[in-house]
Order: structure tokens, then C-alpha cells, then sequence
């Protein structure tokens, strides 16, 4: 299966993030399928990121899973988080957290 992950780059406190295509076995700073973009959490507001929005929609139309965190910045990029036509809900939708008991 294919995820969109981050791969960690950058030195100590000073973290910098590629957004990948991965295949999901691959370990998290292995080889991509296909560099998306790059996250700097630690630049200027407007600098923090790079992102090939129709690559993004194209992994995530054939079925491509995004991690949390990657879901979360697509999601402040106003793009739509859905998985292909395959059937499946849309990931926001999968993955809401059940009410607290009690």
C-alpha cells in the first residue's frame, strides 16, 4: 500500500520535513516513490511549506493513505483528504475518534 508520509530531515532543533509517496513497508526516512513537497515548521508564516497540490490529489485518487500529521496539513491547505472511488468513505470520516464512555 502507498502512504503520504514525512521523511525527517533537518539537524537538532531544527526539524525539516519532506511530504513523500512511500510504499507503506519502506522505514520512514527510506527511499520515496515520489517527493511531494516540504514542511519547515520553524519558518516565517507564508515560508512553511512547498506542496504539489495536483501530485497530492493524484496519490490520493489511486488510493494513497495519508498519515495523521499529513491529513492534518492537507487539511489547513484546503485539500480534500478523500480516498479514490474505490468505494471507501473518506479518510476524515474513518477516522474520528469514538465518544468517551460513561
Amino acid at each position: 500500500m502507498v502512504v503520504l508520509r514525512f521523511k525527517k530531515m533537518g539537524r537538532a532543533h531544527q526539524p525539516f520535513y519532506r511530504l513523500c509517496a512511500m510504499d507503506q513497508r519502506a522505514p520512514r526516512d527510506g527511499r520515496p516513490i515520489e517527493e511531494l513537497g516540504w514542511y519547515d515548521p520553524v519558518a516565517a508564516e507564508g515560508k512553511q511549506h512547498a506542496i504539489k497540490g495536483e501530485r497530492v490529489r493524484y496519490w490520493l485518487g489511486v488510493g494513497a493513505q495519508p498519515s495523521r500529521t499529513v491529513m492534518n496539513l492537507l487539511r489547513t491547505l484546503s485539500i480534500d483528504n478523500t480516498v479514490g472511488t474505490k468505494g471507501r468513505k473518506p479518510i476524515a470520516a474513518r477516522r474520528v475518534k469514538a465518544p468517551a464512555a460513561g
